[in-house]
């Protein structure tokens, strides 16, 4: 099956690739060793990299994380049966300050955070690709689903081929000068050929589970991580009806609860489901109502980076990394870290401060930006 992929086209380097470096980012799961798999081959030199990014004591005993454990040993094995130089470098206090605090610190602000694309801002993408950089590589290459398109004005950023496995959502941060660096040998992959290949290769990572969740949260409790990081976020407060102001009940942290939340909210005797609808984290407060509450019809975002020009086509936007995108339309300059507003065709439902907003013209990632805040929308009635 590996005869039939074109090394040159993969990587996206001149052929032959003989006298080439290329720098693979290593995690210790099937995708990453199989780009390590697909370089080695290609007649370049092949250096990997792993970041350990958090203690791996907990991480140990756990398949399908990333950066610590197993999943470092499994990439040091991968190195091996592959015959490349292999390098673990300690990334953990930074990993903690950037990605750890901050996950913790948004919770407490009633913030819905998404790490990963922290993660993929800061330590995977900007400090990997400056080693990559310093050891004289031409590329580095990861293993994530997403395409990068040589367009009229240089390299995009484009959805995978497989919208199931498409990870592009997490990568809107990614700037220009940095595409011009990276290669995704396996957005145009399917996943069952991406492991039949990790298997040709006698990869002790080819049947290995995919990643999960968030990798620092090995058994999925979010509260006890933030809990550890931020004592302060198990202090009880009041679950009020957002519209009366009633008091329903009493909770037991504001870390336990996001928007759009329905279960675990203990409230009974109510005449229809009822909603997180927004969370006051200054006054400990979780608001609930009807899932028409919910309905937003425009978000601030903020922050925002944007991956080429800004096309003449509609634009679409994804609030969740599952979501379908969506029609939007976009107030206000976008890009260089600018502020801007966009406005959703119809309402969307389970928008909330914290989560990233990512623009797509068709399969190309224009960019996107953290949304701030939301103005509420009139609810479908469809």
């Amino acid at each position: 099956m590996e005869k039939t992929l074109d090394p040159a086209d993969l990587f996206q380097l001149s052929a032959p690739l003989d006298g080439k470096r290329i720098v693979v980012a290593m995690s210790g799961g099937v995708d990453s060793s199989v780009v390590a798999a697909l370089a080695a081959r290609s007649g370049a030199e092949t250096i990997g990299i792993t970041l350990q990014l958090y203690d791996s004591g907990p991480a140990s005993g756990r398949k399908g994380a990333c950066c610590a454990g197993d999943d470092i040993r499994d990439a040091r094995a991968v190195a091996d049966r592959l015959g490349i130089a292999h390098y673990i470098v300690d990334h953990e206090n930074q990993f903690r300050e950037e990605v750890v605090e901050r996950f913790a610190d948004d919770y407490l602000a009633g913030r819905t955070p998404i790490p990963c694309i922290r993660c993929n801002m800061g330590p995977k993408f900007t400090d990997l690709l400056a080693m990559a950089r310093d050891l004289g590589a031409d590329c580095l290459a990861t293993g994530h689903y997403v395409r990068r398109v040589i367009g009229p004005a240089g390299p995009e950023l484009h959805r995978a081929l497989d919208p199931a496995r498409d990870q592009s959502y997490f990568l809107y941060g990614t700037t220009e000068a940095q595409l011009d660096f990276l290669r995704f040998p396996l957005g145009g992959l399917p996943k069952p050929m991406v492991r039949a290949i990790a298997e040709a290769e006698g990869l002790r990572v080819a049947a290995k589970p995919d990643s999960q969740d968030i990798c620092f949260v090995p058994d999925g409790d979010y509260a006890r991580i933030v809990r550890s990081v931020r004592p302060e976020g198990g202090e009880p407060g009041e679950i009020v009806q957002a519209e009366t102001g009633d008091v329903l009940g009493h909770h037991r942290g504001i870390i336990h609860y996001t928007v759009g939340q329905r279960r675990g909210l203990e409230i009974g005797g109510q005449a229809e489901p009822l909603y997180v609808v927004a969370l006051d984290a200054p006054a400990r407060r979780v608001l609930v109502g009807p899932k028409r509450l919910l309905a937003v019809g425009a978000a601030r975002i903020v922050e925002t980076n944007r991956i080429g020009p800004l096309p003449d086509q509609p634009l679409t936007a994804k609030v969740r990394s599952l979501a379908k995108p969506v029609p939007v339309t976009l107030d206000g300059p976008f890009g260089d870290g600018a502020a801007c507003t966009i406005r959703f065709a119809s309402p969307e439902y389970g928008v909330a401060p914290g989560q990233a907003a990512v623009l797509y013209a068709g399969e190309r990632v224009v960019g996107g930006g953290w949304i701030e805040s939301t103005e509420a929308g009139a609810a479908s009635t469809g």
